[in-house]
């Protein structure tokens, strides 16, 4: 049986989906670790999402951040797929974002404003005020957790269930020379290859939402170019 990555059998391919929309994304309120309802539209995204990754090659397994958002989307593609292998694991939760929780973007700017400065701010070190992480503390956690999947699962396929900010880490470890900030809309698909072994990552796909073409849902919304939401 050949190895799942083109890169050869060290290499893992991970699937990295962000979690299907919930009304808080809607509404523009700033999750992080809290856990709001999804709504319809984000049953619908799952649903076109988890009849794509059917059709493709069987992951060995199906990782999720435990929040409700992620864990639900999560074992809907473990479903679809016929997957038994599903793990939670706390390290690929969002990032937190301390005193932001809960707030509208607009409002946060005007409430909070150390806690957004410090959530703006392009030092990685800088923590949001009310226990929140820094952009390099969640980029440590993530990349960790990744490299552990990936060295469990060399020469094998496995999909990842993850959050907004802490695929836009990701992905920038993947490729630092690549601009991805805002390019992971809800229910995207992003691929890497991973090396476990000797930390090596390949970006080969970004914020992927083709899946969504199929019935059209994205062509009144953004323009049906199936990328930029």
């Amino acid at each position: 049986m050949s190895p799942a990555s083109p890169h050869g059998e060290n290499f893992a391919e991970v699937v990295v989906v962000r979690h299907w929309e919930t009304a808080w994304n809607a509404s523009r309120i700033i999750q992080g670790q809290k856990d709001p309802e999804l709504n319809v539209t984000g049953i619908q995204q799952a649903i076109m999402l988890a009849r794509r990754l059917s059709k493709e090659a069987k992951p060995a397994a199906v990782y999720s951040s435990d929040l409700k958002r992620a864990a639900e989307t999560a074992q809907t593609i473990a479903a679809a797929c016929d997957v038994s292998n599903l793990v939670f694991d706390r390290a690929l939760r969002e990032r937190h974002m301390g005193d932001l929780h809960g707030l509208k973007f607009d409002d946060a700017v005007r409430t909070k404003p150390e806690a957004y400065k410090a959530f703006s701010s392009d030092d990685r070190n800088r923590e949001i005020p009310g226990g929140g992480e820094s952009l390099d503390q969640l980029s440590e956690r993530c990349v960790s957790c990744l490299n552990a999947i990936a060295n469990k699962h060399k020469g094998e396929r496995v999909v990842v269930v993850s959050h907004g900010a802490a695929i836009e880490e990701i992905c920038r470890h993947a490729d630092p020379t690549s601009s991805v900030r805002r390019r992971i809309p809800n229910i995207s698909i992003s691929v890497i290859h991973i090396s476990g072994e000797n930390r090596h990552w390949i970006l080969e796909k970004l914020g992927d939402v083709g899946h969504l073409n199929e019935d059209g849902f994205l062509k009144n919304a953004f323009g049906g170019d199936g990328v930029s939401a």
